[in-house]
């Protein structure tokens, strides 16, 4: 018979319980033979308790002393035998002082959650209430690591080539117009994914997965008397742990294999998988919230304090996690390195990601040691690092986020001057420019490229297309706050109607006014990013901040894919146009030359006239043209492209610049003409006159291919 090795041998009994010596690192729970190695970390606790439940108990089966001999520095560890972790939950008691103006809060009543819990238990159906009086609400968990990825591996594509669509995993299939066997889950998400790939996008950016609990507001929507939710999720409870209530086979404990499964078929379809991560804050909220974990394990570590105690709060949610602490940093990197390796994440966006550079005090680091790990770190070293660069703090870093020749951001002024422009505001065209050559102003003097700059009109947060031009003001009453929440800077236009309307002109120029906002993201140079269901017009009814509503106005209506499917064969095929001409997501500048002997420049302006651009303060107009030859070299089809935006209140005409002998300008699209005249099939676009002139009526817009003559 062998024999077991020394090293997993007990050492010490605590009843019926045989212990041994653990191992500091790695933190969490960790298989080893024949039991479990428990890691915990606290630099100011005095003492350490390990809590044992089995699956759903009300009351643990057993609490486990750590021996003082069973810390190594600042490490709790000890190895715990003949466990059956299929049937097991687990959390910690601390002991230490209780001196809030100190930054301790110890308190040995509360259990608390692993922040390296791999899976957690109280929430694995969403939208149901936890155990009534559950003294332990939270439970960390030990799931099977027995996943087969056969031989996927992140996908890696080129960054210029990305175009990445933004999706809530719920709303996207909840809705019972989806269709799917498992509304609401990784799995009914895994369905849609044929439709993804024929949209033609090839990245998914992931709202919040980490698990939270939906249930941590009390309030009521004042309408409806219905309880309000946390349904995005920028609330973190378990950092490594998938959400459980967004798996179909959530309650049997399989939310793990779920999320993997999901990430290799994307993979599978050619689609990268990036999550939106939340790491500036976390669920505990200010003095008044709930003690789940990292509160109650180690305060003054994990938390930005002012000197009297008090939560600094640069997150807008009560409190700010001390990003640059040795400790904190070594967390963030040791969760994201986990999510590379085991779920084969492609990249992540970081939620305020400003927040991440800033010292113990608050104040932004010129050189931030978390983002210059993140950036050089091997094992993310082909992550996409996606920055939001701004935090609640006022801390707005757009075109200046620390980079390190990794970062990219969430560029929030191609957003903000996107809007302006295509809602005819003065003063606009001049910045459009710069945002459309992929924001050389922000990024091209500190040697970042263009696809630096992840452009977007919509996201999450904030108003749908479609409600972008059906509202001027917020509709946030249903969010309980009286309408204070919710930004009142939304730079929309109602196009003269507020709100749900019958008029067919109305409805007509508000259809215009998503392709054009559709044709300026997917035409300009950077990366651009989708959010779901903008492809056919889905509406919030005028809320901007609807963060807290689990309910079907909320949902992916897939019934619009059918009712506005013009819109959605545009953006199909604009995003395949993209996608097959490199000279609309190039990875270098344009210089505004001919350095290949072409006989024209990379790119140039015009106006009505060829060569006369007016970007002055009351011009709403624009066109440029991209000679392809430029980039024929890099495999792209050697055309030109010609863009004409008129988004003035008046049809303007524009004569389009010539073509080298034996071309011909060919019509793409021009968003004033009813589907399917507003787009051509590739291969398929009518060839115009010579010296053709464009006709392009109120806010529209026309795109042109010039290609040699057959």
């Amino acid at each position: 018979m062998p024999k077991t090795p020394r090293q997993h041998t007990p050492t010490h009994h605590h009843g019926v319980f045989r212990l041994r010596y653990g191992h500091p690192l790695p933190f969490g729970a960790s298989l080893v033979p024949g039991g479990v190695n428990f890691s915990v970390f606290s630099s100011h606790a005095t003492g350490c308790t390990l809590v044992l439940f089995e699956k759903g108990a009300k009351r643990p089966f057993a609490e486990i002393p750590f021996p003082p001999e069973f810390r190594m520095g600042d490490v709790f560890a000890m190895m715990v035998f003949d466990l059956d972790t299929a049937n097991l939950e687990y959390g910690y008691r601390m002991e230490g002082p209780f001196n809030p103006r100190a930054g301790h809060r110890f308190d040995a009543r509360h259990i608390l959650l692993d922040p390296f819990a791999r899976a957690t238990g109280g929430r694995e159906v969403f939208g149901q209430a936890g155990r009534k009086g559950d003294i332990f609400p939270h439970r960390g968990r030990i799931p099977e690591n027995n996943f087969d990825w056969e031989h996927d591996r992140p996908l890696d594509l080129p960054v210029p080539e990305l175009v990445i669509y933004e999706l809530h995993v719920r709303g996207f299939t909840r809705h019972s117009s989806s269709g799917v066997a498992h509304p609401g889950t990784f799995d009914g998400l895994r369905e849609k994914i044929p439709y993804l790939r024929e949209l033609g996008v090839n990245c998914v950016e992931l709202m919040p997965v980490f698990e939270f609990d939906e249930h941590e507001s009390d309030r009521v929507n004042p309408d409806t008397g219905g309880r309000l939710v946390n349904y995005w999720g920028y609330s973190t409870l378990a950092f490594r742990a998938p959400k459980a209530g967004f798996a179909a086979r959530g309650p049997e404990g399989h939310e793990v294999n779920e999320l993997k499964d999901l990430v290799k078929a994307f993979h599978s379809a050619g689609i990268q998988v990036v999550l939106d991560v939340v790491f500036n804050h976390t669920a505990e909220g200010d003095a008044t919230g709930p003690v789940i974990s990292f509160r109650g394990l180690d305060n003054k570590t994990y938390y930005l304090l002012a000197p009297n105690g008090d939560y600094l709060n640069f997150s807008g949610c009560g409190n700010t996690l001390d990003c640059n602490h040795p400790v904190v940093r070594d967390f963030v990197l040791d969760c994201l390195r986990y999510w590379a390796a085991e779920y084969h994440i492609d990249g992540f966006r970081f939620d305020l990601a400003s927040v991440l550079g800033r010292d113990s005090q608050g104040n932004p680091l010129p050189n931030p040691p978390l983002l210059e790990s993140i950036a050089h770190d091997p094992v993310l070293a082909h992550c996409e690092l996606i920055a939001e660069a701004w935090d609640a703090g006022g801390l707005y870093q757009v075109g200046n986020f620390p980079n390190y020749g990794r970062w990219m951001e969430w560029n929030g002024k191609f957003r903000d001057a996107a809007r302006r422009f295509l809602r005819g505001d003065d003063n606009s065209a001049g910045e459009m420019v710069q945002r459309i050559m992929g924001s050389p102003d922000l990024y091209e003097e500190s040697g970042r490229k263009p696809a630096a700059s992840v452009n977007f009109i919509t996201c999450h947060d904030g108003f749908t297309l479609a409600d972008l031009f059906a509202y001027t003001e917020k509709r946030n009453l249903e969010n309980g706050e009286d309408n204070r929440d919710g930004s009142d800077e939304n730079l929309s236009w109602n196009c003269g109607v507020e709100g749900a309307t019958d008029d067919a002109e109305i409805q007509a120029l508000r259809l215009r006014c998503a392709k054009n906002a559709m044709a300026l993201l997917l035409v300009s140079q950077g990366v651009p990013m989708l959010h779901m269901g903008d492809e056919f017009g889905r509406t919030q009814r005028g809320n901007n901040n609807a963060y807290c509503h689990d309910t079907e106005w909320n949902w992916m209506d897939w019934g619009l894919a059918g009712k506005n499917a013009g819109l959605l064969r545009f953006v199909r095929l604009l995003i395949g146009f993209r996608r097959r001409h490199g000279s609309l997501h190039r990875a270098e500048w344009f210089t505004g030359k001919d350095c290949i002997g072409s006989g024209y420049p990379d790119v140039s302006w015009h106006g009505v006239k060829p060569g006369e651009p007016d970007w002055g303060e009351h011009s709403h107009s624009l066109a440029f043209m991209i000679c392809g030859q430029h980039d024929h070299a890099m495999g792209g089809p050697g055309e030109f492209f010609y863009a004409a935006f008129n988004m003035h209140d008046k049809p303007l005409s524009f004569e389009l610049p010539s073509l080298p002998d034996q071309w011909q300008w060919h019509l793409l699209a021009d968003t004033s003409r009813p589907s399917p005249d507003d787009i051509h099939e590739p291969g398929r676009e009518p060839p115009l006159e010579p010296a053709p002139i464009l006709h392009l009526l109120p806010h529209s817009t026309v795109l042109c291919l010039g290609r040699e003559s057959v």
